[in-house]
């Protein structure tokens, strides 16, 4: 039974975990390696804590090369605080359960625009806000289930904005009789 520090190769898959032992569980912290499938060079998987085989504390999983999770983890799961980068160059940040935002967190787009507010269950969920950078526009609101129920929008900074909405203003004609 493995105990203490130590390495272990799967030969089935090729795995490397490199890491600390008890009972012959990873626990403590750890590296877990998989080889690439082209070129067979080994790619970190994950790096972080471990608690009876499984992920648990602060830890990093690399989904790919540029997609990947910071944060912590229980059970297997992200759950606590943590951020995702995803592979388009957007950005989870916040509290996670089981996987999902799940509390107070943010959610940015690539091109800046951003959700702040609650989630439950990866959903905006609760009193948020969406900051549209682009248009110069706030929309503050109550969401449930990712749909907005009721709101506020308002204008900041138009004037910069790279894509400000342009809002034609009808003729009105005042007819007397």
């Amino acid at each position: 039974m493995l105990a203490g520090k130590g390495t272990q190769v799967w030969k089935k898959n090729g795995a490397i975990y490199d890491g600390d032992w008890k009972c012959g569980n990873r626990s403590g912290f750890g590296t877990f390696s998989l080889p690439d499938p082209v070129t067979g060079e080994y790619v970190k998987a994950y790096s972080g804590g471990w608690k009876d085989d499984m992920k648990d504390g602060f830890g990093t999983y690399f989904y790919s090369e540029t997609e990947y999770y910071e944060g912590e983890w229980s059970k297997d799961k992200r759950s606590g605080w943590g951020r995702m980068y995803y592979e388009d160059g957007g950005i989870s940040e916040g509290e996670w359960l089981h996987d999902k935002l799940d509390g107070q967190g943010m959610f940015r787009l690539a091109n800046e625009n951003r959700y702040e507010g609650s989630w439950k269950n990866g959903m905006k969920h609760g009193p948020g806000k969406f900051v549209y950078l682009d248009k110069g526009q706030l929309y503050e609101a109550v969401w449930v289930e990712n749909i907005a129920k009721c709101g506020k929008m308002s204008d900041f900074g138009r004037e910069g904005a790279p894509a400000a909405p342009v809002y034609p203003i009808p003729k009105v004609w005042t007819v007397f009789s």
